[in-house]
């Protein structure tokens, strides 16, 4: 089976993340691995997992716009080179900064957006998850429904 290139992109790394250099390896890590097999997917088999930022902002606060802006050229040169056609952005931020900057996480989860070509979606990120169990529910539909745009693409480049 042909699977769909499918690229998620958090905001930034955590303390875990930080100290070990790998994206998601913490508690959220662990949610979104186990959020990635409902659908079939896995960090070790097809997909990739990128941040806007490469660097814990001090006090795990939100990337500033001038952080963001300077980590923005190695990300672009991660999507140029890994060519997805599926962009998931983990959480708000991720999502105000590659599919609208009014993005509103609540409103807006779940939605697709083609820009560029690329097929974007935005989920709950999986630390929001942990701190407020009751969006599960949301975020499992959103996960069918990226599992559908996948098997979509799939299908049309057979």
């Amino acid at each position: 089976m042909h699977t769909a290139e499918v690229l998620f992109i958090g905001e930034g790394p955590g303390e875990s993340e930080d100290l070990k250099g790998e994206p998601f390896v913490g508690r959220a890590g662990k949610l979104l691995d186990n959020m990635l097999r409902i659908i079939g997917l896995s960090r070790e088999e097809n997909i990739f997992i990128a941040n806007i930022v490469k660097c814990r902002p001090p006090g795990n606060r939100d990337p500033s716009i001038t952080e963001r802006e300077l980590c923005f050229k190695w990300l672009h040169s991660q999507i140029d080179i890994l060519k997805p056609k599926i962009i998931v952005c983990l959480g708000r931020v991720a999502a105000t900064v590659l599919i609208d900057s009014n993005f509103k996480i609540t409103q807006d989860h779940g939605k697709w957006f083609d820009i560029n070509g690329i097929s974007y979606m935005a989920l709950y990120h999986p630390a929001a998850l942990l701190r407020d169990p009751y969006k599960k529910p949301d975020t499992f539909v959103d996960l069918k429904t990226l599992e559908s745009k996948i098997k979509e693409i799939c299908e049309r480049t057979l």
